[in-house]
């Protein structure tokens, strides 16, 4: 018994360790960004492969409800693998946006490796309409999508859950947050 309770405290005191490295700062950046440019009529599109795509799926339905922002994320099927067929793994997320994303939307791009070409062709193509990129990623921190986003968060493991946990306890905070200073 003595060793499962050893794993999982050192699995809560990585994740906590994690969180706790956030400058606070940026997640109030961000909530007051999103409130900035909901009041000028933007939206949020939040973007995320596997785990991180369920993450943008559980933003979008906080923005929507909770706080009252216009968000979007591009978890239906038929985007993703007509764009895919299409275009090119690497470049459904760049195609997607070229169909939904304006000038002043935010664009938050999801990564726990930081590496996924998809996520960065999406970086470089939000720039390049005029949209503020926000990203969050893990693993090295000179990871590629890192070094793209006009705001980048960055959660300091290699494993895939603990990233993960992270980033949706992050960006859940960025809600709540504009919840209540409503």
């Amino acid at each position: 018994m003595k060793n499962n309770e050893n794993y999982f405290k050192d699995y809560f005191s990585s994740i906590k360790l994690c969180l706790d490295l956030i400058e606070v700062n940026q997640l109030e950046e961000i909530a007051n960004l999103i409130k900035k440019n909901s009041k000028l009529g933007n939206k949020v599109i939040i973007v995320g492969n596997g785990g991180s795509a369920s993450i943008a799926s559980h933003l979008t339905v906080d923005f929507i409800n909770a706080a009252n922002i216009k968000a979007t994320n591009f978890n239906e099927s038929s985007i993703i693998t007509c764009f895919s067929n299409d275009y090119g793994y690497e470049n459904w997320v760049a195609k997607a946006l070229n169909h939904y994303a304006n000038v002043g939307d935010i664009v938050i791009l999801i990564s726990s490796s930081g590496q996924s070409k998809n996520m960065l062709i999406g970086a470089e193509f939000a720039k390049s309409i005029g949209s503020t990129v926000i990203t969050l990623s893990g693993f090295s921190s000179d990871n590629p999508l890192r070094k793209l986003g006009d705001i980048n968060l960055w959660s300091d493991s290699k494993s895939y859950n603990v990233v993960e946990m992270t980033h949706h306890i992050w960006l859940l905070s960025v809600v709540d947050y504009i919840i209540e200073k409503q």
